[in-house]
């Protein structure tokens, strides 16, 4: 757990299996999501690279800074830009997350 000036961030392994879904289309499913907890934020699955389809994703080269937790690297899928980021190299307190892939804009349901 972090926490700064009243932000905090938790990291914790999720319990339900996760399937990230985008027009129809299966991009992640996962039986080991971790779930991001941040304060001002919605929860947030971070997926292991190898339950994400990353063949479907392409590098948009967008990348961002957040101070809490690095520097984010940003895929996208055709009619979704910047729909995925990961960070490579987290913070310290946040380095459960390296490398794990994250999802705006998607429908999250659990694993049949």
């Amino acid at each position: 757990m972090r926490m700064t000036n009243g932000h905090r961030i938790t990291i914790e392994e999720g319990t339900t299996p996760v399937r990230v879904v985008r027009d129809g289309q299966v991009l992640a499913e996962s039986g080991s999501p971790l779930v991001l907890r941040e304060t001002g934020c919605p929860a947030r699955y971070y997926l292991p690279p190898e339950d994400v389809r990353t063949e479907l994703l392409i590098d948009s080269g967008t990348r961002t800074h957040c101070p809490f937790k690095g520097d984010a690297s940003y895929w996208s899928v055709p009619g979704a830009a910047d729909l995925v980021w990961a960070y490579p190299e987290p913070k310290d307190d946040v380095v459960a997350i390296k490398d794990h892939f994250c999802f705006y804009d998607t429908e999250v349901v659990p694993a049949a």
